[in-house]
């Protein structure tokens, strides 16, 4: 069963509704990721001078933070190297000026290697979880921004698409009327193969009608000096024509002249003497058949 456009329209625009509510109140930025850090670093009384990422701070970046992170862990790894010397050189003192002296024998500082070597095994232990758990959330964390950007993409996409369907809608709206307009036309409802032929046989046709126009394009400088030169033959024609035309009114008029107006009488009696000869030339021709 398919769905029309208009609900199509309708259950795209819920969608787009619900998801803009939803970043409205989840959005997700390394701003917003990056603010316990710059919070913290905000309440320190003293600000860190040998940080090289304290502009980075106004605006986070994932550069900067890398740059952070990896700050941090060597503050950590001095401060813990320091820590321990400390901590050693305040137990040695100790233990020399303290009354009685401590005194630590060679079993005890077996247990105490012995007790190292297992505390060692257990933090490379523990250092090895915390590298494979970094490595699982910097992995999680790529797959969540790829598929964060791929729902910024599909919500434009759903923005655009109402705009897009009203758009075909009209479109099909033009192609219906078109077809209504086409069905006076059988040649416009024929099937691809049909229609295919006839347009090979107008094309064929158009290729004789192209040769039949050139053979004639070629044959106008021809015809066109023949037309000049039957021109120039038909200027004195006709100049003499008029001349000839123009005579025998004049002599036609000087007659009239001389005969006092009988002339018209004598052409009339002459037409019917013509007219009674074929008659009776054609009664004689058919007696004598």
């Amino acid at each position: 069963m398919t769905t029309s456009p208009r609900k199509t329209v309708a259950k795209a625009q819920d969608v787009l509704k619900a998801l803009t509510r939803h970043q409205a109140h989840h959005e997700i930025s390394i701003i917003k990721l990056s603010e316990p850090i710059t919070s913290y670093s905000a309440e320190e009384p003293r600000q860190r001078t040998s940080d090289a990422s304290n502009s980075a701070l106004e605006g986070p970046t994932p550069a900067g933070l890398e740059a952070d992170l990896a700050h941090y862990s060597e503050l950590f790894s001095k401060l813990r190297f320091s820590y321990v010397e400390q901590v050693t050189k305040e137990k040695f003192i100790r233990a020399i000026v303290g009354d009685p002296p401590l005194i630590v024998s060679m079993r005890e500082n077996l247990e105490l290697e012995t007790q190292n070597l297992a505390a060692k095994a257990e933090l490379k232990k523990l250092k090895q979880d915390v590298a494979s758990m970094v490595d699982d959330l910097e992995h999680k964390a790529r797959e969540l921004s790829q598929q964060y950007a791929s729902i910024q993409l599909e919500t434009a996409r759903l923005e655009e698409l109402p705009t897009k369907i009203r758009d075909l809608e009209a479109r099909v709206a033009e192609l219906k009327a078109s077809r209504a307009t086409a069905d006076s036309n059988p040649e416009l409802n024929l099937p691809l193969s049909k229609t295919r032929q006839l347009v090979s046989r107008r094309q064929a046709e158009q290729q004789q009608v192209t040769r039949e126009l050139k053979a004639l394009q070629s044959k106008v400088p021809h015809k066109r000096k023949e037309v000049e030169r039957l021109e120039a033959e038909l200027g004195p024609l006709e100049t003499k024509r008029q001349n000839s035309r123009a005579a025998a009114r004049e002599a036609k008029r000087r007659r009239e002249a001389a005969l006092g107006g009988v002339g018209d009488d004598l052409e009339q009696r002459a037409r019917w003497w013509r007219a009674s000869e074929s008659i009776l030339t054609q009664l004689l021709d058919s007696k004598s058949g």
